[in-house]
């Protein structure tokens, strides 16, 4: 009984932090937008790779042996 005593405060203040956090976590945005990051990475990026400036070469300036 006498630890009744002590855990119930205890949990009270718990609680008291917990309300503090989820309060906390409201005003300063943190649950603004949940879905968008999840699916951010979903998406492709816009930025194409650029060209390459070498041309191609002809069959015959290739450093491949011949056959």
């Amino acid at each position: 009984m006498t630890s009744l005593y002590l855990l119930i405060p205890l949990s009270l203040l718990l609680l008291a932090l917990a309300v503090w956090a989820f309060f906390w976590a409201v005003s300063n945005d943190q649950f603004d937008d949940l879905d968008s990051p999840a699916h951010r990475i979903l998406f492709d990026d816009d930025l194409a790779a650029p060209p390459s400036r070498r041309r191609a070469k002809a069959p015959a300036e290739r450093d491949e042996p011949r056959r």
